[in-house]
């Protein structure tokens, strides 16, 4: 097939149909955030069980979203992708008539599948369909509006939960989903990678499933109560499923995750760049919004647009950002960013109640969204550039997975580290002395991201002709969910797509 011309009718349709898919799965992770203090007191949660409700979309996420590539490749994108929507709008559904956390948080994590399954596979349709001309492009712009429902998503979210109730976030998905199925139906054809392997990897995705739900239990559990034999018995079997990951993961004919890609220590420097930072980044994007309502008397809206500017600003600059880096290499940038990202934190560690928007929220917004440009683009793309070439794209998913496993630890982790258990998240005085506790954990976090890039990542690692720098100005990209996934081929590993620097998730 010689591809789908970007300006076509069916172009059009193809981009609107992945970009509201993949919408409603990235509005989800900033929209429930907003909701939580309303969440919590609805359904009477404490903080482990608010921590829960974000832990258990980012666990089955972050584990299977390699596999979700895979099975695409395999079984074709566009029946993964429809198969992943029809899966969220249904867990979506789900979650909105949840009658207490317990019945939500399971809800989450199927909610998780269906972003895993839909994920990967709405930016690999627009890389095997549209024409080789018009993928650039066709990045760019899916993209762009992306990172436009992720500016949105918080606003609108915000406005529903006051309007309406936190279950309207959920429930507005339903005839978001069934429009996506019936148009992706309709108006985009099928693709499959005919080199793709029959012999998928499920046993890897599900010990990763284990392992990280035995360590996130014991992180979130030991101070709410659990005896310490439970907590104990979680995290050695977590550690041991993780262990039986690695093994089994290296043993394999055909591995989910081939682990000769970390032979390059530039790759494996990246992701640890990677997982330290978007681990401070997780811990303050779970704490903020609840911050500004519990402790500062923010309405639901109010929150989610204290933080517009910092998405204002990622889709201003992330595109230059990833450009800058492909002229000078990245390790300016990978380390001034993480400074102004802990600096920025340091001043949100001084926000207090009674405090105004403008001097004392607004000014570290703006620190703070000018560090994520810095940063986002060009980590991405030392990832992707840094592993061999037959592992390119490959590269791209496990820097996404290692985005969000951060993300997933930082809300399991931080609180226990700043003292907020119980009923904190209620108690403004309680919420705002651990929220500062736990600014200045993230800050030092940032901070080590940014040395760590100094001293391991090296300037070279950019270097390609400069045919492929057209393709930088297409791109931008939001921190909120994530690094950007590629395309899966043979044994799981993606193709790399034209858009190299910055192309991705919001």
């Amino acid at each position: 097939m010689e591809g789908i011309r970007f300006k076509s009718p069916q172009g059009r349709w193809v981009l609107a149909v992945t970009v509201l898919g993949s919408g409603i799965a990235f509005l989800e992770a900033t929209v429930v955030n907003v909701a939580l203090p309303t969440i919590g007191r609805d359904l009477g949660a404490s903080v482990s069980g608010l921590q829960w409700v974000l832990n258990g979309y980012l666990l089955t996420l972050a584990a299977l979203i390699l596999l979700g590539g895979a099975l695409g490749d395999r079984f074709g994108r566009r029946r993964m992708f429809v198969i992943g929507v029809i899966w969220f709008t249904l867990s979506s559904a789900v979650c909105a008539a949840a009658p207490s956390v317990g019945f939500l948080i399971p809800a989450r994590i199927f909610q998780g599948i269906g972003g895993a399954l839909l994920t990967p596979a709405s930016l690999a349709i627009i890389e095997a369909t549209f024409h080789p001309d018009d993928r650039a492009p066709a990045i760019g712009a899916w993209s762009a509006l992306t990172g436009i429902s992720g500016a949105v998503g918080p606003l609108v979210g915000g406005y529903l939960i006051g309007a309406v109730s936190w279950r309207a976030i959920f429930f507005i998905n339903l005839p978001l989903g069934l429009f996506v199925v019936l148009a992706a139906r309709k108006h985009v054809p099928e693709t499959r990678d005919p080199r793709a392997t029959s012999q998928l990897d499920f046993l890897g995705p599900a010990l990763a499933v284990l392992g990280l739900a035995g360590l996130t239990f014991s992180l979130i559990e030991a101070p709410g109560g659990a005896s310490g034999a439970v907590v104990g018995i979680a995290a050695g079997a977590g550690v041991l499923a993780l262990a039986a990951f690695a093994f089994v993961e290296e043993h394999r004919p055909y591995p989910m995750l081939p682990l000769d890609i970390f032979r390059s220590r530039q790759f494996t420097s990246a992701n640890v760049v990677t997982f330290v930072v978007y681990g401070a980044l997780g811990g303050v994007f779970f704490l903020f919004v609840v911050f500004l309502q519990t402790s500062l008397g923010y309405t639901p809206i109010e929150a989610g647009a204290a933080s517009l500017p910092i998405t204002v600003l990622m889709l201003a600059l992330s595109s230059r950002s990833g450009a800058l880096a492909q002229r000078i290499g990245p390790r300016l940038q990978l380390t001034v960013g993480p400074i102004l990202i802990a600096a920025a934190m340091a001043l949100m560690s001084l926000i207090g109640s009674g405090d105004g928007y403008v001097t004392a929220v607004l000014p570290p917004m703006i620190v703070f969204g000018l560090g994520l440009a810095c940063t986002v683009a060009p980590i991405t793309a030392t990832a992707m550039a840094a592993a061999d070439s037959r592992h390119s794209g490959l590269a791209s998913g496990v820097n996404n997975a290692v985005s969000r496993t951060a993300q997933l630890v930082a809300v399991a982790a931080l609180p226990l580290a700043a003292g907020i258990t119980g009923s904190d998240y209620a108690n403004p005085a309680s919420l705002e002395s651990g929220f500062h506790k736990a600014m200045l954990i993230t800050a030092a976090f940032a901070l080590a991201g940014g040395v760590l890039a100094w001293l391991t990542i090296s300037n070279d690692v950019l270097a390609r002709d400069d045919a492929g720098a057209e393709d930088d100005e297409h791109c931008v990209h939001c921190a909120v969910a994530g690094t950007p996934l590629i395309e899966h081929s043979e044994h799981g590993a993606p193709e790399r797509v034209p858009a190299r620097v910055g192309a991705g998730a919001s």
